[in-house]
């Protein structure tokens, strides 16, 4: 048996689809350190789980370090140790090194975590990526305003999924969001605004070497998403993921990836496309990634993505699937303030994307706002042909509204 730890603050919904892909794997012993108690575990799931080990900071790397002792007794050692979440992968990559547990360890852990430190190794690469500068006060961000004008991105080093993510349009702004961000003594990252359309590039790699890649096109800007938490958004995974349009983009991604130390696993590239067709890479993680990313590649190859994701964080291997359909993901958004009193313009919705609905999670009336960018629910399209699909979400998110209240 092959024994393996992994590691989590809580015990979500997607974390849970991670912990029971790599349960399934043949011949591992999975072990788990968390947060949450053993009873929060699902009844499904809890034969398949060979030890639990409570701690009471699910981020803390001495409290990880030893749970994954213990388990790695109760288990007869630990061949890898797993974790999903971006800022867990530090923490990992520490314990990783004072356990000497094969896989990513801290430097390069925190070569994708720090994102001052990621573009600093970016552009000493000779890769494009928006002008930044980390910054301790607020005069130094109004002295980096005036080399790269306005606007601005305002967010923290180590931010996550856009969280405390802000535009500044103007120097007051600017001033107000830096001076809140700076709490502690922490310094905030301020980056040029770069113009242009959104995309994501994932890839995996084994080795260091990149066996395989995908791509997404974000729409709205995920920026405009956070600010705006009534924008219904989606998420398109075209099937032409080998057109030389794209050359660039995975010249640039794997060169990154090189640069900042990837080894084997999952990583998820947000870049930009500007007007003038450009390149600009916004930022990197060395996890898996969100917005329903996961589901979309599962379903335009039909396979699940997160057994694929526990094969090759376990055992290093991978077996590229075919890109058989375009898929893509609307996410439906409360209008106004409340909990959810309505869902309207579904039949209408229904008509116009029949026959194309492969996965929905429809918002339930009574629930509360999420305040994630995902929103109360999202709908999930596939067809063969790209175009198809971009024109059923727009139908989606033009027709479905949910009513808070």
């Amino acid at each position: 048996m092959t024994p393996v730890v992994f590691a989590t603050p809580f015990l979500g919904f997607n974390t849970l689809r991670f912990i029971r892909a790599a349960a399934a794997l043949p011949g591992v012993k999975l072990g788990l350190v968390t947060a949450s108690p053993a009873e929060a575990i699902p009844a499904d799931l809890r034969p398949h789980i060979a030890a639990h080990y409570g701690i009471a900071d699910g981020m803390d790397p001495q409290q990880i370090a030893d749970g994954t002792r213990w388990l790695a007794g109760q288990l007869g050692g630990c061949h890898r140790l797993l974790g999903m979440f971006e800022q867990l992968q530090v923490p990992l990559g520490e314990v990783r090194d004072a356990l000497g547990i094969p896989g990513m360890g801290a430097a390069a852990a925190r070569n994708f975590r720090d994102k001052s430190r990621m573009k600093d190794a970016l552009r000493a690469a000779g890769l494009p990526c928006a002008r930044h500068a980390l910054v301790s006060s607020v005069a130094a961000a109004v002295a980096f305003a005036e080399q790269v004008g306005l606007p601005m991105i305002v967010k923290p080093p180590d931010g996550a999924g856009s969280v405390a993510t802000h535009r500044a349009d103007d120097i007051e702004t600017l001033k107000r969001v830096v001076a809140g961000g700076l709490g502690g003594g922490r310094p905030v990252l301020c980056e040029e605004f770069v113009q242009g359309l959104e995309r994501s590039f994932e890839v995996i790699s084994v080795g260091g070497e990149p066996v395989w890649h995908s791509l997404t096109m974000y729409d709205p800007q995920p920026i405009r998403v956070v600010e705006n938490p009534w924008i219904q958004w989606t998420v398109c995974l075209p099937r032409e993921v080998d057109d030389p349009a794209f050359d660039d983009v995975r010249r640039s991604g794997f060169a990154a990836l090189k640069a900042l130390g990837q080894g084997t696993g999952l990583s998820h590239m947000e870049w930009f496309r500007r007007p003038d067709g450009s390149l600009a890479i916004s930022e990197i993680a060395a996890r898996p990634p969100g917005a329903q990313i996961m589901r979309l590649m599962s379903f335009a190859g039909e396979v699940d993505f997160y057994q694929k994701w526990a094969r090759l964080m376990v055992h290093d291997a991978f077996e590229p699937p075919p890109r058989t359909y375009a898929v893509g993901a609307a996410f439906l958004r409360g209008q106004g303030r409340g909990r959810v009193k309505a869902v309207r313009g579904l039949e209408a919705a229904q008509q116009r994307v029949a026959g194309l609905v492969v996965e929905v999670q429809m918002p339930r009336v009574g629930m509360f706002p999420t305040g994630s960018y995902e929103g109360e629910g999202y709908v999930i399209v596939r067809h063969p042909e790209t175009a198809v699909v971009r024109q059923a979400l727009r139908d989606i998110i033009e027709h479905v509204r949910v009513d808070l209240g």
